[in-house]
């Protein structure tokens, strides 16, 4: 049955932005998906959402607002369920009297207004505003009604019920006057609940406290950058310490020397935050580094790792394998391990028997036997695969190959009937094979024991609503690496920076060099061959280096180049 074009969709061809046939099937598909018309306009690319807006301003005669100009922390949080927020896709900016002003890119959706209107018992007036400006807005509003209040309130309970304990149990004489009274301690408590709070918003995965001579400093690492986000006065800077130190269930009167701990914080029945707390005294004071374990993080699936379709089919046939060793590897703060247990999780049957061996355990995992190690009393990573080994084990993973006897141990296991996981601090796959030969390791071990190694980086995600094209010279980019051959279908784009980023990027994925150990390599090894030998008969055997991968990414418009010479 034929669509009778009206109204918006009538204007937009008129104004030439959408051809008749173009405008009939938007239509079509919007009502089929149940979603209005403009949102369906911008996220299938078919009109630009800046003259979309211009166009239904000037058609319906609303006002049309910059919603980036807009202060979103003015928006009525208490009128309106987040679902219907979600739902209709339109925010509350303001309310007047008995009128409420509602921001949509689609003035048409009368059914949203209605619905709003019922529930709020207010007039409803429209505000167009640009469909790309309005989505991260909404997501932002709403993310921050379901999570600020009821995450505070939880933040609250667990440190007040940690704070007692710690008061319960100190030495009274070792209580310094920061610490005494809990009554006076609200302005710190509710600090420290922010600072918590905005980094778990904020998706930070390290909180950095640090004190100076003259200066105090909080940072957040968001997307493997450090950026400053308050500068608290250096006279609390002890007091700030101790309260964390008092939530970790630290020694809050030994200030001498490195402590560590945890602060678990539940956000819900099913899901909760654990923050590893470390202390380290320095020539002004204790710095304090907190990082932000989340669970969620190895749940996320291979899918959304940013593996490429051939080395994720490469990763999953290592996984499936009865025995051998699959090592990853790359600095502190790759990903290394979001990658091993993703692939634990993969693992993760009723059938098979997991034991890990960790320092310290970050993430838990129901139906894993996590251990954690703890070279003090003697218990490190060679001692747990040795109990390993009289556990009767179908996986084991190994947090990381530090020396020679926990790598013996580790391909002793690979080489009889285990899949064995694990790390090492190298800069690329084939070094990774020259560090175990220089621990120790024997050639024919090697070959016959490893199976798989995946080097990996994490490189920021450009911002979906704000990156630009950028067209560069030539030469620049065949130093990069891209070939003549490219040039014509090449899209390359640049950070700008929005209300829904961080200038420019937004989240972080994953670039990898992942190298089986084929026939080839295999020789290459046994004849003692270097790291730059067997990168050679990888790229022959079509593997990918990193630099490669990280050009892929590139070239699909998901990161910028900039970002990718920064990791790599």
């Amino acid at each position: 049955m034929p669509i009778t074009i009206s109204g918006l969709a009538k204007r937009l061809v008129t104004d030439g932005l959408l051809t008749q046939s173009q405008a009939e099937e938007a239509l079509r598909l919007a009502r089929n998906d149940k979603i209005p018309f403009v949102t369906h306009l911008v996220k299938n690319h078919l009109a630009d959402s800046g003259r979309i807006a211009m166009a239904a301003s000037e058609e319906f005669g609303a006002p049309l607002l910059d919603l980036s100009a807009f202060d979103l922390r003015q928006c009525p949080r208490d009128l309106v369920d987040p679902k219907l927020l979600r739902k209709h896709r339109v925010l509350p900016l303001f309310r007047r009297g008995n009128r409420l002003f509602l921001a949509a890119s689609d003035p048409t959706n009368s059914n949203a207004f209605d619905e709003l209107k019922f529930h709020t018992g207010l007039s409803t007036d429209v505000i167009i505003v640009d469909e790309n400006k309005l989505s991260p807005a909404i997501d932002l509003v709403i993310e921050q009604m379901e999570g600020s209040d009821a995450l505070l309130g939880l933040l609250d309970d667990v440190e007040l019920e940690n704070l007692n304990v710690a008061l319960a149990h100190a030495d009274a004489d070792a209580l310094t006057n920061d610490t005494v009274d809990a009554a006076d301690e609200t302005p710190i408590v509710r600090f420290v609940n922010k600072v918590l709070l905005d980094a778990i918003r904020t998706g930070a995965s390290d909180i950095h406290v640090e004190p100076y001579e003259k200066t105090y400093r909080i940072r957040f690492r968001t997307d493997g950058i450090l950026k400053v986000i308050a500068r608290p006065p250096l006279n609390i800077a002890s007091r700030i310490a101790s309260r964390l130190k008092i939530m970790s269930q630290m020694d809050i009167s030994e200030r001498r020397l490195p402590q560590d701990g945890r602060i678990k914080i539940k956000i819900s029945r099913t899901r909760a935050i654990d923050f590893r707390v470390n202390t380290l005294p320095t020539l002004w004071g204790e710095k304090v580094v907190l990082r932000i374990l989340d669970p969620s993080n190895a749940q996320l699936g291979i899918n959304a790792l940013g593996y490429e379709d051939d080395q994720k089919e490469l990763y999953m046939n290592a996984l499936q394998q009865s025995q051998g060793m699959i090592l990853v590897t790359g600095p502190t703060g790759s990903g290394k391990t979001v990658s091993l247990y993703t692939g634990l999780n993969i693992l993760n049957t009723p059938e098979t028997n997991i034991s890990t061996a960790e320092d310290p355990v970050e993430i838990n995992l129901e139906g894993v036997n996590q251990v954690p190690v703890n070279a003090r009393i003697g218990f490190t990573f060679a001692t747990a695969l040795r109990a390993f080994l009289r556990q009767d084990p179908d996986v084991i993973m190994v947090g990381e190959i530090r020396d020679l006897e926990t790598a013996e141990i580790a391909i002793k296991a690979a080489q009889t009937g285990h899949l064995v996981l694990s790390t090492l601090h190298t800069n690329s796959a084939p070094e990774t094979l020259t560090r175990l030969r220089n621990m120790g390791i024997p050639a024919f071990n090697l070959a016959t024991s490893v199976t798989l190694i995946i080097a990996q980086r994490l490189c920021r995600r450009l911002c979906v609503h704000c990156k630009t094209p950028v067209k560069l010279p030539d030469n620049v980019l065949l130093e990069a690496g891209f070939t003549a051959e490219q040039f014509p279908t090449l899209k390359l784009f640049h950070p700008v920076g929005c209300d829904a980023c961080n200038e420019g990027y937004k989240g972080r994925l994953g670039i990898y060099e992942v190298v089986p150990i084929t026939d080839g390599i295999s020789r290459i090894i046994m004849q003692d061959g270097n790291s730059i030998e067997i990168a050679d008969q990888a790229r022959k055997e079509g593997f990918n280096s990193l630099r490669q991968s990280a050009l892929l990414k590139v070239a699909s418009g998901v990161t910028s180049l900039e970002e990718a010479n920064r990791v790599i």
